[in-house]
């Protein structure tokens, strides 16, 4: 998900996790088809160390080498779908520019609010999906003097949960932390032009690599980003991690700022 700019997704952890990616109409899972944590630490300082990062994952490979495409399709799970109404708390992570924030995702009747950051962080941005609309706001992000709210009607939980459904199985893995936890590996992006197989340009705005509990496809572990709808952030990749996720209505408030048009 994304506030304004941009965030997509990626995975492999440089420093001993996962790594990821992220933003582009800014955070979006939402962008990425479009949203952090308990923060262990206080002040700009903490925000920065470099210690917090995704969790290391181990893979655990669910196909053979004579696994055809039919076979590897009725092996995999049913993919990745945000539910209604949720609430968790984690962090978000722009690992090449050294910084890790709090991070919260609700969600209430369809529409859902992520916010990373906040004044007194280096970031701070806030992605919502709201009647209808994607909104990206982006109060904080270094270098950025600009902060407008921008906004894409046509788009809800939805639409969200179509492109979820078009994710590729990767596999059953193992988020290492503290706890443990046992997880679907997808992958989901965009690639411009639509084209059939062979040999054509094409180009990849945005992937996304999620990380779903194999228990309940609707509870989000992990989401690495990458593309280039997470233009503010030079290697163009953003990460979310949770550290709780409920099944239970949260609080989706839409900022003054990104007053729909009457």
């Amino acid at each position: 998900m994304t506030a304004e700019g941009g965030h997509g997704l990626d995975t492999h952890t440089p420093g001993g996790g996962v790594g990821g990616s992220r933003r582009g109409h800014r955070r979006r899972l939402g962008d990425v088809v479009a949203g952090r944590r308990r923060y262990a630490g206080r002040g700009h300082a903490a925000a920065r160390h470099r210690g917090y990062g995704a969790r290391r994952v181990t893979a655990t490979t669910t196909a053979t080498a004579n696994t055809t495409g039919a076979d590897a399709a009725a092996q995999a799970p049913r993919p990745p779908r945000l539910p209604r109404d949720f609430r968790g708390r984690g962090k978000w992570i722009v690992r090449d520019l050294g910084i890790t924030v709090p991070f919260t995702w609700e969600g209430r009747d369809g529409d859902s609010r992520m916010v990373a950051g906040g004044p007194q962080y280096p970031i701070w941005f806030t992605n919502l999906i709201h009647r209808g609309a994607l909104y990206t706001l982006t109060y904080k992000w270094p270098g950025l003097t600009e902060h407008p709210c921008s906004r894409i009607p046509g788009f809800d939980l939805e639409t969200l949960n179509r492109k979820l459904g078009t994710a590729r199985f990767v596999g059953r893995e193992i988020l290492q932390g503290n706890p443990n936890r046992y997880v679907n590996h997808w992958r989901v992006g965009v690639v411009v032009p639509q084209l059939p197989p062979g040999k054509f340009l094409r180009f990849p705005p945005t992937l996304g690599d999620i990380y779903v509990d194999q228990r309940d496809r609707g509870t989000f572990w992990q989401v690495l980003q990458f593309g280039i709808q997470n233009p503010y952030d030079p290697e163009l990749d953003e990460w979310l991690v949770m550290d709780t996720f409920e099944h239970r209505p949260g609080r989706v408030t839409l900022p003054a700022r990104c007053s729909p048009p009457v």
